[in-house]
Formats: C-alpha cells, structure tokens, sequence
C-alpha cells in the first residue's frame, strides 16, 4: 500500500518545520534541519528559498528544485 502523498504544505521558517496536510487528511510536522548541510538542501537556509515549497505531483518542491520524496515526507513527519 501507498503512503498518503502532499496536499498541502505549510512552511514554518522560525524552526525549518513544514505543516504537511496529507490526501488521507491526516496532518504532521516535517522537520527539514536534518538536510539543511546536505548538498542542494543547503540553499534552504534562507528564509525566502525555504519559504517557497509548494505541493508538487503528492509531494513538495522549492522554487530551486529542491524536492523530497513523499514516502519520506510521510513516513519522518510526526502526526498531529
């Protein structure tokens, strides 16, 4: 079975969080710090860059590429 992908998603820059509302509408914490010093994933330290994720094909994307697999997305988030 499937893991639910993104419906919608939320940024929080104060702590590098995102608010990720799920298709099954569950609703869960992703913590992004853990990839901020990998590779790509750096740019995301600034605020404006972190603030741009969007929804993308059930999963997230920021303005630069940047993207992560929603399995991960569902599987690491905390559920509210």
């Amino acid at each position: 079975m499937m893991n639910p992908r993104i419906k919608e998603v939320k940024p929080s820059s104060k702590d590098f969080t995102l608010t990720l509302t799920f298709e099954n509408g569950e609703v869960g914490i992703f913590d992004v710090k853990p990839y901020l010093d990998i590779g790509i994933f750096k740019e995301l330290k600034d605020f404006g860059l972190f603030n741009s994720v969007k929804p993308f094909i059930g999963s997230i994307q920021w303005v630069n590429g940047q993207d992560l697999c929603p399995d991960t997305l569902y599987m690491e988030s905390v559920i509210q």
